[in-house]
């Protein structure tokens, strides 16, 4: 008997509608470098911050930008803070590992990513199965939901698993869905399953070739429907039966992918206008191209300190502060605070400018401005769409 089985014939027209997404955003052009990467910063930023808080670690998105930057805020415990750095590393390690000529689904792999989703940190069971029950309990409630299979079954069970991942399934979202259910299902760790989990149904998609952050950030989007995401759990019943029909967590897993590639898509093509419009005016006013990141943080409402700012711009310290300096004496930027406290938010000067780039007219300087620049663009992607 199939370890999880699943009825695949009920899943081809939304995995047919992914490879033509994947067609489509493949082919759609070259994109600007500095653009893509801080696409990709603020994805990775949001999946983090996502995937970790779902499993009660308490930090922000904010937080987890300024960490992933080399920052430490304050506010953020040193092990929530370890936490939120392991879990880029664990994927990151995908990203290096998907391509190899010598990859292999194996219980190995699967510790070394637990390994550094938690940090390695022994005392919480990082690297190791389990040696004891484990059970899955309702966060609001406090009661037991769900109770994964026996810990002496652990290891036979992630082998059988990788076997099965080996093997092949019909279709890379097939197998993304399917190992990230299985590896929930068999819970082989103390802690960090949830984390493992999302991790390695983001390597499925890594080695079938879906690589773009609009294919594998679905921790972001599931961090805000947990409703759906729970519920497409309960397909295992209430404790583990290897012969439990995984099929509706597959159709949830998939269509979620789906609303997530969409949902990127256009706001991806938004932000892309607002970028180059940030851009473009930084250097029309006589700052380097560079302060456009200052700039793009500080028009989105969020705050900037030059130890956030540096490793973004690549600069030194003098540099950075030299950057600063300049975008406040443009108005693009407003400091708040003094010496070591000193942060950066959006000048008076900043939306307005956006705004006359895009062709918005706005009179104020504040979020809701901003808010109707980023409507009308988006209405105007849509419309382009149609």
């Amino acid at each position: 008997m199939l370890l999880l089985p699943y009825r695949g014939e009920s899943l081809r027209d939304a995995t047919a509608e992914l490879d033509a997404w994947r067609t489509r955003l493949d082919y759609k052009g070259p994109i600007h470098r500095a653009w893509l990467g801080r696409l990709r910063r603020d994805l990775e930023a949001e999946a983090v911050a996502a995937s970790t808080s779902m499993e009660g670690v308490p930090v922000t998105v904010d937080e987890v930008r300024r960490i992933l930057a080399g920052e430490q805020p304050r506010e953020t415990r040193d092990e929530d803070a370890a936490l939120v750095r392991g879990y880029r590393e664990a994927m990151s390690f995908v990203l290096r590992r998907a391509d190899a000529a010598a990859f292999r689904w194996d219980p190995e792999l699967i510790i070394g990513l637990h390994d550094r989703i938690l940090a390695g940190n022994w005392a919480n069971g990082a690297g190791r199965f389990r040696d004891g029950p484990a059970f899955v309990v309702d966060s609001h409630t406090g009661e037991p939901r769900f109770e994964p299979s026996e810990a002496r079954s652990v290891p036979d069970l992630v082998a059988a698993a990788c076997e099965r991942m080996e093997a092949g399934h019909p279709h890379a979202a097939i197998a993304a869905a399917w190992i990230h259910v299985a590896v929930a299902a068999i819970h082989p760790f103390r802690d960090g399953n949830g984390r493992a989990a999302r991790v390695v149904a983001s390597l499925g998609m890594h080695r079938a070739g879906f690589k773009l952050p609009e294919f594998t950030s679905l921790e972001e989007w599931w961090g805000r429907h947990l409703g759906q995401y729970y519920a497409a759990f309960e397909c295992l019943g209430s404790s583990f039966d290897p012969g439990a029909d995984v099929t509706p967590f597959l159709e949830a897993h998939i269509e979620a992918q789906l609303r997530q590639v969409r949902a990127l898509d256009l706001r991806e093509r938004t932000q892309h206008r607002i970028w180059s419009a940030i851009e473009d005016g930084v250097e029309s006013i006589g700052l380097e191209a560079r302060v456009a990141n200052a700039a793009w943080d500080a028009f989105f409402g969020r705050e900037v300190t030059p130890r956030y700012y540096r490793p973004l711009a690549d600069v030194s310290t003098a540099t950075a502060t030299n950057d600063l300096a300049a975008a406040v004496a443009a108005g693009l930027l407003r400091p708040v605070g003094q010496g070591r406290s000193r942060r950066y938010v959006a000048g008076e000067a900043l939306v307005p400018l956006v705004g006359a780039r895009v062709g918005v007219n706005v009179t104020e300087a504040d979020a809701s401005a901003r808010d109707v620049i980023v409507a009308e663009l988006a209405r105007r992607v849509i419309t382009l769409s149609e």
